[in-house]
């Protein structure tokens, strides 16, 4: 019982700092069950149900603070969503998967650590371009099992796209989306969940919505950033490096 405290407490803060940003937490919750030894099939369904849970409770919340601009959204998930089914079925090999994700999670490593603001406001790019991004992210996030924030909010700070509340809130909707089409494809393929999933579930809860509601009141949490890329960093290590 103390074992599945712990994870609980390691699991709610993941959901407190990546809600606080508008994200569901996919590429924390894969980190913490890499380091946690859960198994390879257990990982991406446990992953894109709490990314579900927490980036809903994000979204609302950045929504009420009227921080969504829905006009970026269809050109990203008419793609991203049909991408996301294909990933999600798509088979790869353990070693490939433990590699990408590694990569991944060195990305959202790099998106915590120096693209916390949002750089000069530029206009939106055409709506093709848009549909392309979220094909390949939408793709890469199935693979995976999560729901694609981590790729999507660096490349809209990155360009200037939009400014780190409206990212927030697009990010969330865009995590929800593609999570529940990653999660049309566990369903099909068959899943297992580990008995402590109730437990994470209502930590996870309990963090994402304290953590969606403090950031989308602007009341950040960068003191705890560094805590959270440390994590992210031992896990892709383990990855690359830990049969």
């Amino acid at each position: 019982m103390e074992e599945i405290i712990l994870y609980g407490l390691a699991f709610f803060v993941i959901a407190f700092l990546y809600a606080s940003v508008g994200h569901g937490g996919a590429s924390g919750y894969l980190a913490l069950m890499a380091i946690f030894n859960f198994s390879a099939g257990v990982i991406k369904p446990t992953a894109l149900i709490l990314n579900l849970l927490v980036s809903c409770l994000a979204f609302i919340s950045f929504y009420r603070a009227k921080h969504f601009n829905s006009s970026m959204l269809w050109p990203l998930v008419i793609t991203s969503i049909p991408f996301a089914y294909i990933g999600s079925i798509v088979p790869i090999s353990e070693s490939f998967y433990k590699k990408l994700l590694a990569i991944v999670l060195l990305i959202a490593v790099a998106r915590i650590l120096f693209l916390s603001k949002a750089s000069n406001h530029k206009p939106a790019p055409k709506w093709y371009w848009l549909s392309i991004a979220g094909a390949f992210i939408g793709l890469v996030s199935g693979m995976i099992g999560m729901g694609g924030g981590i790729l999507l909010s660096p490349l809209l700070l990155l360009m200037g796209w939009s400014t780190q509340q409206q990212t927030a809130a697009l990010s969330a909707i865009f995590i929800f989306l593609n999570s529940a089409a990653g999660m049309v494809g566990q369903v099909q393929n068959g899943f297992q969940l580990d008995p402590s999933i109730y437990v994470i579930i209502l930590f996870v809860l309990i963090g994402g919505w304290l953590g969606a509601y403090i950031g989308a009141k602007k009341l950040k949490a960068d003191q705890l950033k560094f805590i959270l890329a440390s994590v992210l960093i031992v896990a892709a290590t383990k990855l690359f490096f830990v049969n």
